[in-house]
C-alpha cells in the first residue's frame, strides 16, 4: 500500500500548481496569494506526512487522501488567507461556488468545507504552535525591499513585483527549491537580485546592488550571490536546454 508521503509528493506539483491556477482565477492579492501558499505547500502538507493520523478520530476529509480531497484544502487554505488579509474575505458561499466549478472529481457541502477549515488549523497549530505564521511571508518583505531599492536606484523603474512574483511561482516547481521559503527575508532579498539580474539591462546595471543589500539587510554578499545563483540556474535551465546549451559545470 502507497505511503501517504509518497501518494504527496507525487501530487504535489499538481497542487501548487492548482493552487497558483486558483489564485488567479479569484484574482486573489499578492500577500493572500503567496500566504495561502505558504500554508498549503509549506505547513499543511509538511504536516501530513511528519504526523500520523489518529486512528480513534478519523477524518474523511484524510482517511484516505485523495486528489480532489487535497484540492479543497487548497481552497481552504486561501479562505484563511483571505480573511487574514482582506478587508472583505471570500464567503464560504463563494468558495462554495468556485469549488464546485473547479474541483471536477468530488462536491462539497458548505459544512465540508467548515469542516476542512477546522482539519486544517488543527494541523497548523500542530506544526506551529499556535501561531501560524501569517506575517512571516516572503512577499512582505519583498514588497517592502523593492520600495526601498527603488528610492536609491533608478533601475528600480524597471522592476516590478510581478515579474518577482514570476520567480517566486517557479521556484515551486520541486520541492529543493521551495525550502527557499522557510528562510523569507534572505528569499526576498535573493528574489530582488535575481530580478535584477535577469531584467535590467546591462547598460543599466551599473549600482552596487549587492553592497545596497549587505548594507540594508546585514546579509553578506557571497551568501545571498550563493542563493541567486541556485535561483537563476533553476529559472533559466529550461530555457537554456529548450535553446541547445548545457548546464555549465
Amino acid at each position: 500500500m502507497e505511503s501517504p508521503g509518497s501518494f504527496l509528493r507525487q501530487l504535489r506539483r499538481q497542487l501548487l500548481a492548482f493552487v497558483l491556477s486558483s489564485s488567479r482565477r479569484l484574482n486573489l492579492s499578492p500577500i493572500v496569494k503567496y500566504t495561502a501558499l505558504t500554508f498549503f505547500a509549506d505547513r499543511f502538507l509538511p504536516s501530513l506526512e511528519r504526523y500520523k493520523l489518529d486512528s480513534r478520530a478519523r477524518n474523511w476529509l484524510l482517511q484516505p487522501l485523495t486528489e480532489s480531497n487535497l484540492q479543497l484544502f487548497v481552497l481552504v487554505s486561501v479562505w484563511i488567507a483571505s480573511k487574514i488579509h482582506d478587508t472583505r474575505p471570500l464567503s464560504v458561499k463563494s468558495l462554495k461556488t468556485f469549488a464546485d466549478d473547479i474541483i471536477q472529481d468530488q462536491h462539497f457541502t458548505t459544512r465540508d468545507i467548515v469542516d476542512a477549515e477546522l482539519v486544517f488549523m488543527k494541523r497548523l497549530f500542530q506544526v506551529l504552535r499556535f501561531d501560524i505564521g501569517a506575517m512571516n511571508i516572503t512577499v512582505i518583505f519583498l514588497e517592502e525591499l523593492l520600495s526601498q531599492f527603488k528610492e536609491v536606484a533608478k533601475a528600480g523603474d524597471i522592476m516590478s513585483i510581478s515579474s518577482c512574483m514570476d520567480i517566486m511561482d517557479l521556484l515551486y516547481e520541486t520541492e529543493e527549491m521551495s525550502k527557499l521559503y522557510k528562510y523569507p527575508h534572505s528569499l526576498a532579498v535573493s528574489v530582488l537580485v535575481a530580478s535584477y539580474v535577469m531584467g535590467v539591462p546591462a547598460q543599466r546595471s551599473e549600482f552596487p546592488l549587492l553592497p545596497w543589500v549587505k548594507l540594508t539587510t546585514s546579509y553578506k554578499e557571497e551568501d545571498i550571490a550563493e542563493i541567486v545563483r541556485s535561483i537563476l540556474e533553476h529559472v533559466l535551465e529550461p530555457t537554456m536546454k529548450a535553446r541547445g546549451f548545457e548546464k555549465a559545470g
